[in-house]
């Protein structure tokens, strides 16, 4: 009934500033958000965002036009460098960290939160959309490459339609490192420069601007057949450091690898660039986040120390992959392929498991079988595990254990780890 009363307090403030009918659809969509979660659990963000554009299809314009928005974009990164943008904020923000990233999940989003300042995690190939219906004050982008290839256009139908989409954005914070990133982000009236790093190439071998070859050297890369190469960073990784403009900034982040301090870079630039938030104070900010929806989590369960991570693409899996490396303790991998991972499988063949030699590998998952194929070309020993996470573990020794699966693998996992 709390939940009621405040949404209907909420509407009939709306009433004046989104019209009437956006104000009921709003007041319904919240509703529904509260009975869903009150029902099944989880957040309702999608719920109440699809009763919100069935009853008024503008709403989600409507309730963006006095807010500042900002959209984190990309096919890796994109959930955690929206929840270390809010951190470095420093001010509440309203956001959809729970990862509903499509138009259901964000309009749910502006419809539960009151709250001026959005920062909102957008689906790559929904990203057009997100820019027409919300204006942003700001885009960032972390990087394009395959994933989900029963679902996704080509990377460079994507970078093309960033392209277009980007046309008239005021300020675009983008990974200087990614050829397709480079490309659309030209389009937006600026452009801040962030070098947050790009290890997986594979997808950036071709020119988005021309289809001529790119070609890169240790630090950068620059198409040979036109103008277009990598811009000079505004700001930049030097070891645990970012390096900008204003100075430099140490991080202290709880997130491990190199790609998380790429992450925190374009957080902080976005922090700095469109709401004056100093380095310094946005760092402090961003050493207090442990892990992001799940991300790097960690869990004591029976004599294991379990850390969970998440890993749905090639570049994904190789940065786990090599964070890995060197470790010698335990290894459960656990995998998918259900609508949202992509049901498409063959991508594994891009990923060298070959790092894994020698470690105490258990595999789990609908597509288990896939990847113990997979491993067993690699020359890496593995046991399939049947059951969940707990029968896995229950097979190794005791001490820490890594645990990487892809999307729906990965919550299942976290699930279980919280007692579901």
């Amino acid at each position: 009934m709390a939940v009621i009363r405040s949404a209907t307090l909420a509407a009939s403030r709306d009433r004046t500033r989104v019209g009437p009918r956006t104000a009921v659809a709003r007041l319904a969509a919240r509703w529904a958000g509260a009975t869903a979660r009150s029902l099944h659990g989880g957040s309702g963000t999608v719920i109440g965002g699809r009763v919100l554009m069935a009853l008024a299809p503008q709403a989600p314009s409507r309730l963006s036009h006095h807010r500042v928005v900002t959209l984190v974009s990309g096919t890796n990164g994109k959930t955690t460098t929206t929840a270390l943008t809010v951190a470095a904020l420093g001010a509440p923000a309203g956001s959809n960290r729970d990862g509903a990233n499509t138009a259901a999940g964000i309009a749910g989003a502006l419809a539960s939160c009151d709250l001026p300042r959005m920062v909102l995690e957008v689906d790559e190939g929904w990203l057009p959309w997100a820019v027409e219906v919300t204006q942003p004050r700001s885009v960032v982008l972390t990087n394009l490459t395959r994933d989900q290839l029963s679902r996704h256009h080509e990377v460079s139908g994507i970078a093309s339609a960033w392209r277009r989409a980007l046309a008239g954005v005021p300020v675009v914070v983008a990974n200087a490192d990614d050829p397709a990133v480079v490309w659309a982000a030209l389009a937006a009236r600026h452009q801040v420069w962030v070098s947050a790093g790009e290890r997986w190439t594979a997808d950036s071998l071709v020119c988005p601007a021309c289809g001529g070859a790119c070609r890169r050297t240790a630090d950068s890369w620059a198409c040979q057949a036109c103008p277009l190469r990598r811009p000079e960073p505004d700001w930049c990784l030097d070891g645990d450091a970012v390096v900008g403009r204003l100075g430099r900034v140490r991080l202290h982040l709880a997130l491990p690898g190199d790609f998380n301090r790429g992450n925190a870079a374009l957080a902080l630039a976005v922090a700095q660039v469109t709401d004056a938030v100093a380095p310094e104070a946005g760092a402090v900010r961003l050493a207090e986040v442990p892990s992001v929806s799940g991300r790097y989590e960690r869990a004591r369960v029976g004599e294991h120390d379990v850390r969970l991570m998440l890993a749905k693409n090639p570049a994904g899996w190789l940065e786990l992959l090599d964070l890995l490396a060197g470790g010698d303790h335990p290894v459960v991998l656990l995998f998918n392929a259900e609508g949202v991972d992509g049901r498409d499988p063959s991508w594994l063949y891009d990923v060298s498991f070959a790092s894994l030699r020698g470690r105490d590998v258990r595999v789990q998952g609908r597509r288990a079988t896939d990847l113990l194929v997979r491993l067993r070309y690699d020359g890496v020993a593995a046991q399939a595990v049947p059951g969940r996470l707990a029968a896995a573990l229950a097979t190794l020794p005791v001490g820490p254990v890594d645990v990487i699966g892809n999307y729906t693998a990965f919550r299942s996992a976290l699930a279980e780890l919280h007692g579901g």
